[in-house]
């Protein structure tokens, strides 16, 4: 099976993107399309959340009315009692108290009821959100994880859909009721006094204009506190995942220092979000107070008029109580949203990335399709710098290819085009007379195994991972597998041989046994190609040796490409391809290389040359 490069070592996120605090969001109008689009899934129960949610609001919305009945019927028998005339009827206010208690329990059931459906909305949208990004990164071309930070895709799939969840339950119903309720307080109020409702609703220009005001200001560094929190968990990520490094070169005060930088900008666009923000909710209690001394003297003077009731005064104080409460609440939500379409956006944006052509190709290789032909093969990660520049060479079935040169010289990039992680600029790789971009990656990523320097363990036993070579194989295959790679006896060693866990960063087993692990997993797949990338680098010499005559008897037959620096252990190849500078310059037989005297066997001699003893020690 097709190894994978180790998910444990450090990821720089000097790749990822590091975004100023200024910068705005791209499209906020379009990811909250997006976001309804998502809802859209779930109609049924945002239908219901509507109810409820209406139906809760309109209850809370009759009761001050009604409670206002028992507030004149004390007043008017407070003064019938003053003035002789008679009493209070104390039977008619216990049961309108009785009707006010039954208005407001129905309202708080409805409430109940619409919080626990919205919660299973937002959650399941999490979810799928999650299942999203996860299905969507297994589509993902692999030049986008050598420019992105690790740390930042991690953040989308847990801090960014965790914000937008959270946000989407808040805002949501918040934002139904708190509509529902300045509409329903509206025309309550104006049944009790149309004057009055008046002087409120100046309460509302002022209150938009403060709002759009904040808002604007406010919007920008919400996104930027997203974007740096992720910039802060790749930073994190790369420390933990790189702390014997860091701790090996004594490199502690730099790292924290880069993550203080880090941490700065987060804090600072955090705090400026917050602080602008925070502003709303004090300015609109302000403007409240205001109604609430304009209504009392307006109905003061109504009163005496005998133009309205002593609990209709009561009742009107509430509703503008409730009227400007649900203002208030608009304000925080539209915070909750700037949030939430922060989140979103990275989300959506992350989703909308380029992704590995959809292939639909009946054709799939044939295991006796054997030769494998590189056709003046040119290739760069970017456009304007090209990696490989013309490399041609024909490979036939069996044959054992070693790779050799200098670092930087392209030998794993061939690799990579090989198993179509990449396609070719220009020319084309043929296996079997086909071109690769003729077949499904999958298909073709079927046909290799390979065995990196770079090992990639997950935590679970290690029969499980030996298994992930081929997952329907049976306990004696693992067991012969690892027996073929030399891992058997290491393991039975190990508490509980082949059930003995591995934790998450195979710290528990030393370099070694972990590379003799993921060559036992190469064997256990099977595949008709292989490719070795200094697959015995970790390991002591005698234990090489053994793994040379597994691999040699695993190769047999097999068609296989072996990147080696330590030239002694591809003196067997059938044939030995020198890359320098993206060519091959040279290639053939180890005796024929050496014959020539040429870089090969300056490379070669190099390694077995004496120091250098002219050189004054330091």
């Amino acid at each position: 099976m097709a190894e994978q490069t180790n998910r444990r070592r450090p990821h720089g996120h000097g790749h990822g993107r590091h975004l100023m605090p200024d910068e705005k969001a791209k499209d906020f109008k379009g990811t909250l399309r997006k976001i309804i689009a998502y809802l859209g899934a779930y109609k049924i129960a945002l239908v219901f959340v509507v109810i409820f949610a209406l139906g809760g609001t309109i209850f809370n919305i009759i009761g001050p009315k009604v409670l206002s009945q028992a507030t004149t019927e004390l007043f008017t028998g407070l003064v019938a009692k003053v003035n002789g005339t008679g009493g209070i009827n104390f039977d008619a206010i216990l049961s309108i108290l009785l009707v006010t208690l039954a208005i407001y329990c129905v309202s708080a059931l409805c409430s109940l009821v619409q919080s626990w459906v919205m919660s299973g909305v937002t959650q399941r949208i999490s979810y799928k959100m999650r299942q999203d990004i996860a299905e969507k990164i297994n589509r993902m071309p692999f030049g986008f994880f050598d420019k992105n930070s690790l740390g930042d895709t991690l953040s989308r799939i847990t801090n960014d859909v965790d914000t937008l969840g959270m946000s989407l339950n808040q805002s949501l119903t918040q934002m139904i009721t708190s509509v529902a309720t300045i509409i329903g307080v509206l025309v309550m109020m104006l049944s009790i006094n149309v004057v009055m409702t008046l002087v409120t609703l100046l309460l509302l220009p002022i209150s938009g204009c403060l709002i759009v005001f904040f808002v604007k200001r406010s919007q920008k560094h919400f996104v930027a506190q997203q974007n740096l929190l992720g910039e802060v968990n790749g930073v994190v990520e790369e420390a933990i995942s790189g702390h014997t490094i860091v701790k090996a070169f004594n490199r502690q005060e730099e790292t924290i220092k880069n993550f203080d930088e880090s941490n700065e900008r987060l804090y600072n666009a955090a705090r400026q979000s917050l602080f602008i923000s925070s502003f709303m909710k004090p300015i609109m209690d302000f403007i409240g107070n205001v109604g609430y001394v304009a209504v009392a003297i307006l109905g003061s003077v109504f009163a005496v008029q005998g133009i309205i009731t002593v609990g209709d005064i009561q009742a009107f104080i509430q509703y503008v109580k409730n009227f400007t409460q649900p203002l208030s609440q608009l304000t925080q939500i539209s915070t909750v949203i700037q949030q939430l379409a922060a989140s979103a956006e990275r989300i959506f944006e992350f989703l909308a990335e380029d992704e590995e052509p959809l292939e639909t190709y009946e054709a799939t290789p044939d295991r006796g399709d054997g030769v494998i032909e590189f056709d003046h093969v040119k290739f760069g990660y970017e456009s304007d710098k090209i990696v490989i520049n013309d490399f041609s060479t024909v490979v036939e079935k069996g044959q054992t290819v070693a790779l050799v040169g200098p670092t930087g010289a392209g030998k794993t990039t061939i690799v990579k085009l090989l198993m179509r992680f990449y396609d070719v600029t220009e020319g084309s790789i043929r296996i079997g007379g086909r071109d690769l971009r003729e077949f499904n990656r999958a298909d073709i990523r079927n046909r290799f195994g390979m065995v990196l320097q770079d090992t990639w363990l997950f935590s679970g036993s290690i029969r499980e991972n030996i298994r992930y070579g081929r997952l329907d194989a049976t306990d004696e295959e693992v067991e012969a597998a690892a027996k073929a790679g030399c891992a058997h006896h290491f393991i039975q060693t190990l508490p509980g041989g082949y059930d003995f866990v591995i934790n998450e960063d195979a710290s528990n087993i030393s370099q070694g046994q972990r590379q003799l692990l993921t060559i036992a997993r190469a064997i256990l797949a099977n595949r008709d190609i292989l490719i070795l990338d200094e697959a015995t680098s970790s390991v002591d010499t005698r234990t090489e040796e053994h793994i040379q005559r597994a691999m040699d008897t695993l190769m047999e037959g097999r068609t296989s490409f072996v990147i080696a620096h330590r030239l002694s252990t591809i003196r067997n190849a059938d044939l030995i391809l020198v890359v320098n500078k993206g060519d091959i310059i040279e290639q053939g037989t180890h005796e024929e290389l050496l014959a020539l005297n040429g870089f090969y066997a300056d490379l070669y001699n190099s390694q077995f040359a004496d120091c250098d003893d002219s050189v004054e020690p330091a």
